[in-house]
Formats: C-alpha cells, sequence, structure tokens
C-alpha cells in the first residue's frame, strides 16, 4: 500500500485502465469474438507493461505542491487517458478512425454517453461492454476525487458551504469522514476502499435486480453500471430496446436517488445517515423539482389528450405519468435513459418533445460528489433561498432573515459563489456554441449539443429535440470540440480556473 501511494495518480489511472480491458478481452473470448480478443488482450498487456515501466521511473517522486500535481492528474485523465483508452477500441471496431474512437472515450470516461454509433448492433458486446466499463470506472474515480480532492480545496460545489466555518452542516459531514486531514494522496488511498464496495454493491444489487425483472445478464450490467456512473450508455438504444420492460424501469428509478445526493450513498460512514438523508437539501429540493415538472408534463400531456377527446383512457394516462417521472428523474440526475412510455405520452397527447424543459432539468444536474454533472442541486438550493429572502426584503424592509446562522450565511456567501459559478457556466455555454456555429452547425443544434456536453447528458441530443440529432454527422472541428466541452462539464470552470491561478503554481 506504500509503494502505491507513492506512485502518481495519473500512473495508477493507467494501470486500472490496461487491467480494465482484460474484461472485454475475455467476453470477447466467450463469444467467439477473436477480433475483440485479440484487440483487447494485446492491448491490456502493453498497457499494463508500459504502465509497470513508467511506475518504476516516478515511483517515489513527491511534488511539491500535492493539490495542483492531482488537479493536473485529473485533467489528464480526462483528456490524456483516453488516448490509451481508444486504442483497443478502435482496433476493435476495425472500420472507424482513432478520433472517433477518442470521442467515444472521452464521452464514456466522463459519463456523458454520447456516442457516435446510432446503431447499437453495429458494435459488438464486448465493445459496449469496453464503454459502459470505462464510464463506469469514470464514475467511481469522480466519487473518489470529489472527496479526497475537491472537497479540502473546497471546489466542485463544496464551495458553496465553505464560508460557514463549523456551523455548517456540510463541513461537519467531511469532519465526520476525515475528508480535511492528510495530503490528497493519502485521502485517495483512504476513500477507496471505503467508498468501492459501496459503489460495486449498489451496481450488483441493481444488475440482480434487473435480472430478475426478466432483463438478459449481459444488457442488465451495462444498464446497472450506466445507473450508478449516470452516464445514459446502453447496448440495446435505450429503455425501449430492453426486455425487463416496466419493472426494470422501476428499479432503475429507485437507483437514480444516488446522483441526487451523496448522502443516499454514504449512510454506511454515519450512524444517524437516514435521518440526516431526510433534511438533507440536495435531496429535498430534487424530489421537489422532479414532482413539480412531472404533473407540469402530465398536466400538459392530459390537456393535449383532452382536446382529442382521449382523456377517458386511463390506461394511457398511467403510462403519460410514469413516462414523465423517469424521465425527469433520469434527466435531472444527467442520465438520459428515456422510459419507453415516454412516446407514449406523445402519442396519447399529440403534442411534440418538451425540449427545453429536458435541457433545463440537465442544466440544474444531480448532488455535489455524485456522478451527476449539470450546476448542482446544492448551488440552485441557494440561489433559490438568495432569492426568497430578497423579495422578502422588498416587501418587509426592517425584516431580519431567522431559520438560524447556516441559513443566513447560505444566503450570502453561498448563494454569491453560487451565482459566480452560474455566470461562468452560462459563459461556457456561449463560448462553446460560439465555436460550434463556426464549425457549421445552427443555433439549435449548437445550444442542444452545449448543454448535453457542459452537463454530461448526451443522450438529451437526441431527446431533446424532435427529430434527434446525431453525434455521428458532425465534423471533426465539431467533435474535438465537444470533446473539450465534455472536460469543461465534468471538472467544472471552478476547477479549471484554480489550474490558471498564479498563487496555485507558486512555490
Amino acid at each position: 500500500m506504500h509503494r502505491l501511494s507513492s506512485l502518481p495518480l495519473l500512473v495508477i489511472l493507467m494501470g486500472i485502465g490496461a487491467a480494465a480491458m482484460y474484461l472485454p478481452a475475455f467476453l470477447g473470448l466467450a463469444m467467439r469474438d477473436w477480433e475483440a480478443w485479440r484487440a483487447f488482450f494485446y492491448g491490456g498487456t502493453l498497457f499494463l507493461f508500459l504502465t509497470v515501466l513508467i511506475a518504476m521511473a516516478t515511483a517515489g517522486r513527491r511534488p511539491q505542491r500535492r493539490g495542483r500535481s492531482h488537479l493536473l492528474a485529473m485533467l489528464a485523465a480526462y483528456l490524456a487517458l483516453p488516448v490509451m483508452l481508444a486504442v483497443p477500441f478502435q482496433e476493435s471496431v476495425g472500420n472507424t478512425s482513432f478520433l472517433n474512437a477518442y470521442f467515444e472515450m472521452v464521452s464514456s470516461i466522463t459519463t456523458t454517453g454520447a456516442t457516435l454509433f446510432d446503431i447499437p448492433a453495429r458494435l459488438t458486446p464486448a465493445e459496449h461492454l469496453w464503454r459502459a466499463l470505462v464510464a463506469w470506472l469514470g464514475g467511481f474515480l469522480l466519487w473518489l476525487t470529489a472527496l479526497a480532492i475537491l472537497a479540502p480545496m473546497n471546489l466542485g460545489g463544496f464551495e458553496v458551504t465553505a464560508a460557514l466555518g463549523g456551523a455548517g452542516e456540510q463541513r461537519r459531514s467531511e469532519q465526520e469522514l476525515g475528508a480535511m486531514s492528510g495530503d490528497p494522496q493519502e485521502r485517495l488511498i483512504r476513500f477507496a476502499p471505503k467508498l468501492f464496495p459501496v459503489y460495486g454493491g449498489l451496481t450488483a444489487g441493481l444488475w440482480l435486480l434487473l435480472l430478475v425483472g426478466g432483463e438478459g445478464p449481459f444488457v442488465a450490467i451495462c444498464h446497472a453500471m450506466s445507473t450508478m456512473a449516470s452516464s445514459g450508455i446502453s447496448p440495446v438504444g435505450g429503455m425501449e430496446g430492453a426486455r425487463s420492460g416496466i419493472a426494470g424501469e422501476i428499479f432503475l428509478f429507485f437507483f437514480f436517488l444516488f446522483a441526487i445526493s451523496r448522502q443516499t450513498f454514504m449512510l454506511d460512514f454515519r450512524a444517524e445517515g437516514w435521518r440526516r438523508l431526510r433534511d438533507d437539501l440536495e435531496f429535498r429540493i430534487g424530489l421537489a423539482i422532479t414532482l413539480m415538472v412531472t404533473l407540469f408534463l402530465f398536466a400538459r400531456h392530459w390537456l393535449g389528450a383532452y382536446e382529442v377527446s382521449m382523456q377517458e383512457n386511463l390506461g394511457a394516462a398511467f403510462s403519460a405519468l410514469w413516462g414523465s417521472l423517469f424521465t425527469v428523474l433520469s434527466f435531472l440526475s444527467t442520465t438520459g435513459f428515456v422510459s419507453a412510455d415516454w412516446s407514449a405520452s406523445r402519442e396519447w397527447s399529440g403534442l411534440q418533445t418538451p425540449g427545453m424543459i429536458l435541457l433545463g432539468l440537465a442544466v440544474f444536474g444531480g448532488g455535489v460528489a455524485t456522478t451527476a454533472g449539470g450546476v448542482k442541486l446544492l448551488r440552485i438550493y441557494a440561489l433559490y433561498k438568495h432569492g426568497l429572502r430578497e423579495m422578502e426584503k422588498l416587501i418587509h424592509p426592517s425584516s431580519v432573515g431567522g431559520a438560524g446562522a447556516f441559513a443566513r450565511r447560505i444566503r450570502r456567501q453561498g448563494a454569491y459563489i453560487a451565482w459566480l459559478f452560474f455566470m461562468m457556466f452560462a459563459l461556457s455555454v456561449a463560448l462553446v456554441m460560439v465555436l460550434l456555429s463556426a464549425a457549421g452547425l445552427n443555433f439549435e443544434s449548437s445550444m442542444v449539443l452545449t448543454v448535453a456536453a457542459l452537463t454530461t447528458t448526451g443522450p438529451l441530443a437526441g431527446a431533446g429535440v424532435d427529430p434527434g440529432l446525431s453525434y455521428a454527422a458532425l465534423g471533426d472541428g465539431a467533435k474535438m470540440i465537444l470533446c473539450g466541452a465534455m472536460v469543461l462539464g465534468r471538472l467544472e470552470t471552478l476547477v479549471i480556473v484554480a489550474l490558471f491561478n498564479p498563487e496555485f503554481w507558486r512555490n
């Protein structure tokens, strides 16, 4: 363990990525897919050998600024590591360019789930497994680094409560977990054995539930990994191609909640975890948004069905309600799975896809330190509470805001930081849209693809507009722009700004 802790983070990630290549290799061997077997087996062996050489050359090297080193390692993990991961994928597919393979790996490791292969049958099961596995490992990397690296540096959403000191609930949670002690490498080594059994156990539990629901073993494991990583990767084109039906969607629905608040998967660290979950700010506002948007969409479909005299069809009404509920929570968690009843609800009402609502849900995003992307619910909550207080002051200028020190501080410093991040996110959207427009895309396509990349919700391109957009139709320039946007959305703008801070580089 001591020797492992002395290695650079990027080298450790290279070793994990190379070892993971053997899983699709053995699947290819079992299915007599010799091209996939050779590509992934040779790739895993080659890169493991290369990782050992790099580890021998860098062992014992201690950078002067550990925080800076690990932020750079995270950036390299999303930009440089996909180069290695794309090699066996491209060799296995054969009839695709390396840029396309690189795009797929960036999309997977950032848990975006955008794919250039619109027809799932074009890829073999080994290649589908590799995409889902890379996304699953990328989701765990985000879990781990959020607590071990970003939380102590007050980044990744933790900056909203950073100024609260000992009075803040989130700060107390971090201290209970020991996230603020030791250097980043030690925190990574300490947190990994605690989080991985939870992450792997939840994935295995969802896999078993999907099997009980009637899903095949291969599709079930891909959907389970994609749900936990909130990547939305599917080897059958989503829930419409799944065999588990509404039972499988119900199982996935409850596991979407793990992307709403980190309290949902950290219950084992505290005896009072379930009571804390009930009072968790992100969890409560996430459920409130889900219910309100679902009721709005259902009312919209109901009114549409009323105009065509089909409101008496209770079965269609239930399908519309469930399709809206499942899809809303899926996009709020930035997973991007669309319910099989989503299209039925549109046929029932005769209305088009509410694309702007799906875009808005993806922008809201999930919880801090989860696999979800977007602005994050904690920042949305801070802005919401600040807005309520400002309206109260307009009506009663002499009033004093109550609810304790935590509420007052999150309405002030927390809302200020959240507003800065929201403005930086809006500027990022504008910049990426301008670049995509320069690459030849129209305004609507640029907007949808930009939001899909920055919120790491790749399936939004197909569900946010009608007809859906195809990543395969993009040029090479647009693909590279989206690769950068996916990395920016995964790391968040504040992390990139921190890397350009002169104080960050001063010895």
